[in-house]
């Protein structure tokens, strides 16, 4: 599995981006896919998460501001961020799993992206 996360820009607080994420040869009505950053510093940390049959769950931080979803016949994931903090500045990664539910653990997924920077300023 190829995945290629864009979309990353400079925004100031309180803008928008739209991440996305493309997924050769993988079956994303099938299995779990999500979304995780990391900071300087800091864990790759799960953001957004969403099963093959399409539940999503979200980190606190994110609720209410982002959005994860999928276009199956594409193999296209996305996410919308609203309402940008500088906290969400970070490199952002799409991952893949091989298993129909989500985990918010990192090894529970494959990443294979360069990732896509969000950079968000006060």
């Amino acid at each position: 599995v190829h995945l290629a996360e864009s979309g990353g820009a400079s925004v100031q607080t309180g803008g928008s981006l739209r991440l996305s994420c493309v997924a050769s040869e993988y079956t994303h009505n099938k299995y779990c896919m999500a979304w995780f950053r990391q900071a300087p510093g800091k864990e790759r940390e799960r953001v957004p998460s969403i099963a093959g049959e399409g539940s999503t769950e979200y980190e606190d931080s994110v609720k209410g501001r982002f959005t994860i979803s999928k276009d199956n016949a594409k193999k296209l994931l996305f996410l919308q961020m609203d309402s940008l903090k500088p906290d969400d500045t970070a490199m952002y990664y799409c991952a893949a799993s091989g298993r129909r539910w989500c985990s918010r653990e990192t090894s529970f997924y494959y990443f294979s992206g360069q990732g896509t920077q969000v950079t968000v300023s006060s």
